[in-house]
Formats: C-alpha cells, sequence, structure tokens
C-alpha cells in the first residue's frame, strides 16, 4: 500500500490528496501495525487535505465534490481499521484538514455549512477557548448565546454596564429589561391608574380620602421585578451552559478579547467567532452642566427620590413617553423641542400625540435648545436653571427646575471595545456596524446584532430574532434571515401610539382611510371625545393592498399586533373589511367619514392602517 499513487488536485492554495489503494492489496503490500499507523499519519501530516475514500461510496463523492469542486471518485482501502482504532470512525469519507481529524460526510458538510471548514483550509486551527463569544448581555446578545448552546456550542456572554454620570448602573438583560421597555411601560401603567381613578368617580365609586403618589413604592416595585428578570437570565444561561462574566470586553487581537472585571482584573480569551451585540447609551449634550446636574433614561427608573418640577429635553420618543408618564404622576412636566416631534416618525400622528399631552397638562417649550445648567440648591432633588437660546432667533430664556432630563438620542457603544485590532469598519460619524444581509461584519468572523447596526431597526423583537436566526445559520445549517421591511412598534406618552411603517413607491397612486374615534371607556367619564385617531392607507393599484398603519388610542401595542401579522401575509382593504370585528373594541372601528386631501413628496415614508367602512382619499404623489 505504500507504494499507491496520489492524486493531487489544487483548490486555490490547498494541496488535495486522495491516496489510492488497491482494494485487494497483496500480503507483501500490507505493512504491520505500527508501519500501517506510520503510513496513515504520515499522510496526514504532510497533507494540508486528505480524504481517504471509496470511489463507489455516494458520500465520499459528495465529499470529494465540496473539497474539489469536481467529482472525483477514488479506492477504498483495508486501512479502515486503523483509521477506527486512531479516530474512533470506521465509516468512509474520513477527513483531515491541517492536521485536525474532521471527520465524515455529515461532519464535513456542517462544518462547511457553519465556516469552520473554510478557517481550517485557510490554516486558521488554533484551538479556542470558545467556539462563540457573545459581547452584550441585552436581548440580543442572550438569544444568540442561547441558541447557540442549544446547537451544541461552547459560548460564553460578556456583559458590563458602565455606570451613567450619576452612578447608575444595572445587571444582566440589556436595556429594553432594565432602562427602558419594560420600567418604562410599569410606569406609565402607574400613570394610567392615576386616570383611572380620576374616571372611577363618574362609574360610581365613592372615596373620599385624598389620593397621592408615593415615588419610593413605585421604584421599588418596578426594580424588585426587573432583578427578577436579571435573576432569571442568570439562571437561563447557566441552564444552558453558557459561561456568563460580568466583564468590559475589548478586542486585542482579531481572535482574542481582554475582559476587565469591575476591580479592574483583566483575564484574556479567544474565539473562532465573535457576535457584537453592546447596545447604545443615551447621548449628552455636550453644554456646561449636563453630565454633573442632568439625568437620563438610564437614571430615572431607579431614581431613589421624586423628581419633581421636571424639563425634558429633546423630541424622540424616550422624551416623550418619559414626559407623558412623569406628568401622569401629577408632576409638572415641559418638553423643551429644538425643532419638531417624533423626527422619523408620520408627522401628523407625531403632532395629534403632542397635542393630547398638552391637553393632559405636559408643557411644551418649542424651538429652543439649552445652553447651560447651572445648581442653584443641592437636594433631592435639588433646584436647578436652565439657560437656552431660541433656535429662531438671539433669545435667551431662563427656568428654574428641580430635574433635567435628557433624552436627544442615542449613541453606539462601539468605540471603546477595540474594534481597531480587527479591522471591523464603523461609521464614524455615529458609531453602528455595517452588516450584510447575515449581519456579518467586513470581518467574517465577526458578527453584530441589535441597535448598534448601521440602518437597521432599533427594537428590542428585531434583535431577538436575529440572534436567534444568526446562530441557527452558524451552527445549524439554516439560512433562513431576518426579513424586517416592516416597522412595527408603539410608543407610550399620556396616550398610545401604534405604527406599521413600509417605504412605498410614491408614484403609486394610494388610498388613505382614517378616522377620529371615541373609545367607549371614555364615553362616560366624559373625556377625550373624538380625540382617538386611526389612519389607513392603501396601494391602490395593488388590489387596495395595506401598506401602513398608524392608530391613536388605548392599548395601542395590542391592536397594532394583529395589525402586522395581517400586513405581513399582505392583507387587502377588502380582506380587512371582510373580518367582523369584536365588539365593542376600538379596533373594530367602522364609522369612518371624514376625508382629506393629502400628498407625499417622493422622499416620504407612507405608512398604512387598516379600518372598516372607511371612506377613500386619494393621494397622488408628487415628483421633486
Amino acid at each position: 500500500t505504500g507504494k499507491g499513487k496520489k492524486e493531487n488536485e489544487r483548490v486555490g492554495a490547498t494541496e488535495v490528496v486522495f491516496p489510492s489503494f488497491s482494494r485487494q492489496p497483496s500480503i507483501e503490500a500490507c505493512p504491520g501495525q505500527n508501519e500501517l499507523k506510520t503510513r496513515i499519519q504520515e499522510l496526514i501530516d504532510t497533507n494540508q487535505v486528505i480524504v481517504f475514500s471509496k470511489s463507489y461510496c455516494p458520500y465520499c463523492v459528495k465529499v470529494s465534490y465540496l473539497l474539489c469542486r469536481r467529482e472525483r471518485p477514488q479506492d477504498g482501502t483495508n486501512y479502515q481499521e486503523m483509521l477506527l482504532e486512531m479516530t474512533g470512525q470506521k465509516t468512509v469519507p474520513n477527513v483531515f484538514i491541517s492536521k485536525t481529524h474532521v471527520g465524515g460526510c455529515d461532519k464535513t458538510l456542517q462544518a462547511h455549512k457553519d465556516g469552520s471548514l473554510q478557517q481550517l483550509l485557510n490554516g486558521e486551527n488554533e484551538a479556542y477557548d470558545y467556539d462563540l463569544i457573545v459581547i452584550g448581555g441585552g436581548s440580543g446578545g442572550l438569544a444568540c448565546s442561547k441558541e447557540a448552546a442549544n446547537l451544541g456550542k461552547k459560548v460564553m456572554v460578556l456583559d458590563y454596564v458602565v455606570p451613567t454620570p450619576k452612578g447608575t448602573t444595572w445587571g444582566l438583560g440589556g436595556t429594553c429589561v432594565n432602562v427602558g421597555c419594560i420600567p418604562k411601560k410599569l410606569m406609565h401603567q402607574t400613570a394610567m391608574l392615576a386616570t383611572a381613578m380620576q374616571d372611577a368617580r363618574k362609574f360610581g365609586w365613592e372615596f373620599d380620602e385624598t389620593v397621592k403618589h408615593n415615588w419610593e413604592t413605585m421604584k421599588t416595585a418596578v426594580n424588585n421585578y426587573i432583578g427578577s428578570l436579571n435573576w432569571g437570565y442568570r439562571v437561563a444561561l447557566r441552564d444552558k451552559n453558557v459561561n456568563y462574566v460580568n466583564a468590559y470586553a475589548e478586542f486585542i487581537e482579531p481572535h482574542k478579547i481582554k475582559a476587565t472585571n469591575k476591580r479592574g482584573k483583566e483575564t484574556f480569551y479567544t474565539a473562532a467567532k465573535f457576535v457584537l451585540a453592546t447596545g447604545e447609551r443615551p447621548r449628552y449634550l455636550g453644554i456646561p452642566g449636563d453630565k454633573e446636574y442632568c439625568i437620563t433614561s438610564d437614571d430615572l427608573f431607579s431614581l431613589p427620590y421624586c423628581p419633581g418640577k421636571t424639563l425634558v429635553i429633546g423630541a424622540s420618543y424616550v422624551a416623550l413617553e418619559c414626559g407623558g408618564f412623569l406628568a401622569g404622576l401629577g408632576l409638572d412636566v415641559t418638553v423643551m423641542v429644538r425643532s419638531i416631534l417624533l423626527r422619523g416618525f408620520d408627522q401628523d400622528m407625531a403632532n395629534r400625540a403632542g397635542e393630547h399631552m398638552e391637553e393632559h397638562g405636559v408643557k411644551f417649550l418649542r424651538k429652543y435648545v439649552p445652553t447651560k445648567v447651572s445648581e442653584l440648591e443641592a437636594g433631592t432633588p435639588g433646584r436647578l436653571k436652565v439657560t437656552a437660546k431660541s433656535t429662531e432667533s438671539d433669545e435667551v430664556i431662563e427656568g428654574e427646575y428641580n430635574t433635567v432630563l435628557i433624552a436627544v438620542g442615542r449613541d453606539a457603544c462601539t468605540d471603546k471595545i477595540g474594534l481597531d485590532k480587527t479591522g471591523v469598519k464603523v461609521n464614524p460619524k455615529n458609531g453602528k456596524i455595517p452588516v450584510n444581509d447575515e449581519e456579518q461584519t467586513n470581518v467574517p468572523h465577526i458578527y453584530a446584532i441589535g441597535d448598534i447596526l448601521e440602518g437597521k431597526w432599533e427594537l428590542t423583537p428585531v434583535a431577538i430574532q436575529a440572534g436567534k436566526l444568526l446562530a441557527r445559520r452558524l451552527y445549524g445549517g439554516s439560512t433562513v434571515k431576518v426579513y424586517c421591511y416592516l416597522q412595527i412598534t408603539f410608543i407610550e406618552t399620556c396616550s398610545s401610539y401604534g405604527l406599521l411603517n413600509r417605504s412605498t413607491n410614491c408614484e403609486i397612486l394610494q388610498g388613505v382611510y382614517h378616522s377620529l374615534f371615541w373609545p367607549l371607556e371614555f364615553t362616560v367619564p366624559g373625556r377625550d371625545n373624538n380625540r382617538c385617531y386611526g389612519k389607513l392607507i392603501c396601494n391602490r393599484l395593488d388590489n387596495d393592498r395595506v401598506i401602513g398603519f398608524h392608530y391613536l388610542g388605548p392599548n395601542a401595542g395590542e391592536v397594532t399586533q394583529g395589525f402586522g401579522a395581517a400586513m405581513k401575509c399582505g392583507a387587502t382593504k377588502e380582506q380587512l373589511d371582510g373580518t367582523i370585528g369584536i365588539h365593542p373594541t376600538c379596533a373594530e372601528v367602522k364609522r369612518l367619514e371624514k376625508t382629506k386631501t393629502v400628498q407625499a413628496s417622493a422622499t416620504q415614508s407612507i405608512s398604512l392602517c387598516v379600518f372598516g367602512g372607511l371612506t377613500v382619499l386619494k393621494m397622488q404623489c408628487k415628483r421633486i
């Protein structure tokens, strides 16, 4: 057998060697056991790629085709007994690459799918500490890590929350769980209870005692629930055998990171692949006194005292949501707006939401930007003086507040994790990372998900879905990708606003259906008569296909979710009209009579809402 010929084939820079042996080797050609083992080991050690195969085996043909890009059937050999002793595998094909035993057909094909085969062919057969390290313990990172562990990979999660200038920090789970969606909704619910108590008297409830709110009680209850979630995430990682380390991760080499814990201890880890899921943090103003005296949403939800008279700086959804529930708790709230409300959202709906907030006690200071924040009196809360300048003139104003909350946007947490050591490209203007449709950066073994992606939706469910699907593509042989052409979300101010938004061709004639309505639960208390609003936009040239939905009213999130499923299935207005509504609900709105004329620019994003029986409006888009 030692005299068998070699056939060499070049695959790029890779030499693939198929040893060809007689199927019935002569006695003199058969070496002893030690010689046979030495011969096999020599073949493995002296060739980058070697495949032991049989010409009549279909699995051997598959592997040969994969490695050579054409079919090359080879003779089988009686080396299988020795290969069984050496590798634990008797079947063929038996594949070795760069002295590493890959396995048979299934394992070779799987290695091709998850990228490890290419790494071996490129000479990247270094033994790493982990198959995957996820940097960031938010919703997306946790979803990805657990799914990868389910698929049999060795996974680590590194998560560390850098304290805010006020010293606020939190546990595992990311922004949504700790300082975002979860505490915001619970505090919004607290504010809604205040309105419910006002309505209660109209429904016959009698109570004489003064009703007041205790901030400390609410804050403690909300934080206790969040603490239970933090613990649950840690337990889930432990149950999946994911190694969670509370340390700040920073790349020092493309496959190596330094992890620094809160005591400053440094530990080093390597991995074959990395997923960046570091999320975003609130942006500060860069004016005197902002970090010294102001707070952000990172601080608000665990603030140890009632904020008192509050100035909210910004007009983002974070600004309006925080301002809305603070006003609902009975606080004096002013929102300082530089230009428009909810930039990037439908401005008709944004202005309606702003008007509703004003009717419920929120004051707006429009066309001003702060220039300085100074402390007048220390305390919990203290007193602050805010100096602001008009954006339309040289006018300067001053005001006194107990708390100043900054909500002017968020920055991606990518500037201090050593990406320059890896070659990963980052947008220098915003820190966002461009990726392809498989969440892969320009560095093949580094991926990114969540809010740090360039041009993607900054939504928790999107990050979770992306994390799971990424792990399945990397390690489960899946090809399914995130397909998120539709923005589906809701905003809770004094009311709540749900939307489904989809870009369309503006040269297509649109049908707009809309109406004001009065929720039944508002009628007896006699409040907000015809202040709620629904709007649906359809593609008139595609059978009135629904392409957008907007809803301002109670339970916007619950109402919008159903319409999201309908839109994903390609629902038309006729189908929605034909769906019998649940009565009495806001989602079944039928009496839509008002009409209006709308023109949209070629750059405008069109949104839709679906309500049965709406009067159609024709919107001819104008080319700019």
